[in-house]
């Protein structure tokens, strides 16, 4: 163990922060940087508890991003699934976050971005029908008020789970774990362009992402 103020897995645990960090990994939460002394405690401990949280069925994931993870190799601890609305956004706010406007407002975008990014990636008709497929009928009367309801219940799930900071009621601030959601695409030459590609054609995928070639989409080569 080389840089880590702990001696041993007990004096960890023992750690005022190990019992709400431990918490918040293990509900789904992406640990990152915005979290300030959580954060510093797994990159303190992390040696210590890559081995513990193995004995779970999970691998603590650290990325060179900024934020920690628990990836469920097993059943022990469950896997929570995002819906595919849930998906949608998280993908769409993974392309605001790559965005270079995005970073010239300190990774903070306006919910407005938000809706009128995703209403042009795939129409407002397919956007009601993703977000709330147990609508039959397109009523375009209400079509804003249903988005506008589940892009927020959407914003609250990713909140939790660390992806983006609710600021107020018109902006978000968007966290590193956004990036999760363009894991499909990395290595690409335009991963941006690729990404919005799987958005309209309503693909998603959350995890480390195929490897290689796999990544690649049909008009897409890996980047040298």
């Amino acid at each position: 163990m080389t840089g880590s103020t702990f001696q041993s897995l007990e004096e960890v645990i023992r750690d005022e922060h190990f019992p709400e960090t431990d918490l918040a990994l293990r509900r789904g939460r992406h640990v990152g940087r915005d979290d300030g002394t959580a954060y510093d405690f797994l990159v303190d401990a992390a040696d210590h508890l890559e081995p513990f949280y193995r004995r779970f069925g999970c691998e603590l994931v650290q990325r060179s991003d900024g934020y920690f993870y628990l990836l469920p190799s097993g059943d022990r601890l469950g896997r929570r699934q995002l819906s595919a609305g849930e998906m949608l956004v998280g993908q769409t706010l993974a392309l605001l976050y790559l965005d270079p406007s995005t970073l010239q407002h300190g990774g903070v975008a306006a919910r407005e971005v938000l809706l009128q990014r995703l209403a042009g990636l795939i129409g407002t008709e397919s956007l009601v029908r993703t977000l709330n497929p147990r609508r039959k009928r397109f009523d375009e009367r209400i079509a804003a008020e249903t988005v506008r309801t589940q892009v927020g219940d959407a914003l609250r799930k990713l909140a939790d789970l660390g992806f983006v900071d609710v600021v107020d009621d018109a902006r978000l601030r968007l966290r590193p774990a956004l990036l999760r959601f363009a894991e499909p695409v990395r290595g690409l030459q335009d991963p941006t362009s690729a990404l919005e590609k799987l958005v309209a054609r309503g693909e998603g995928l959350l995890g480390e992402g195929p490897e290689g070639d796999e990544a690649a989409t049909d008009d897409e080569e890996p980047a040298p």
